[in-house]
């Protein structure tokens, strides 16, 4: 349990206003509106190797190869906890203001790959939407499908909170 509480927390995302959706093929998608300008969220969600500053699930990150695309990443709990996350950078674009990347190990599910993307809103609003991907669940005896969601989601919500509470912090 505690592995899986540590992947779904490096699965959170960003703010205000959520929608949430899964579909029979593993697909979930989850979105909010945060009052902070697109810039202020893509120039923290970017650095991509610092997101143990917003998910209290992550307390150190090690990074190995360029920033960007090919660079991988890999998530460690906080003390008394087991397992990490290794991830590698799949797609990077700043002027999309958008990347994504694949769970290599460390979660229980084949194929995983997430979307992080910021859309400018205008007048100071700007949405965050993030996405996964993945072939299949691995029964275990730890965590349902369901239970594994769910947790993301929470996650999800951690992480973007704290995001807009650090673009709070840029002014």
């Amino acid at each position: 349990m505690k592995n899986l509480f540590f992947i779904l927390a490096l699965l959170t995302g960003l703010t205000v206003t959520k929608a949430q959706a899964q579909t029979a093929d593993a697909n979930v998608t989850w979105s909010k509106v945060v009052n902070a300008s697109a810039d202020d969220v893509w120039t923290l969600l970017r650095e991509m190797d610092d997101i143990n500053k917003y998910s209290s699930g992550i307390s150190k990150v090690v990074w190995k190869g360029n920033k960007g695309k090919g660079g991988e990443r890999i998530c460690y709990p906080p003390k008394g906890q087991e397992g990490y996350f290794k991830e590698k950078i799949v797609d990077f674009n700043d002027n999309g203001r958008t990347f994504s990347y694949s769970v290599l190990e460390g979660i229980p599910v084949k194929g995983m790959v997430n979307t992080f993307k910021v859309v400018d809103l205008g007048y100071q609003k700007s949405m965050i939407v993030w996405s996964s991907e993945f072939d299949e669940f691995m029964k275990n005896p730890q965590m349902t499908e369901e239970q594994f969601l769910g947790f993301i989601y929470m996650s999800l919500e951690e992480m973007v909170n704290n995001i807009y509470m650090a673009t709070k912090k840029m002014k």
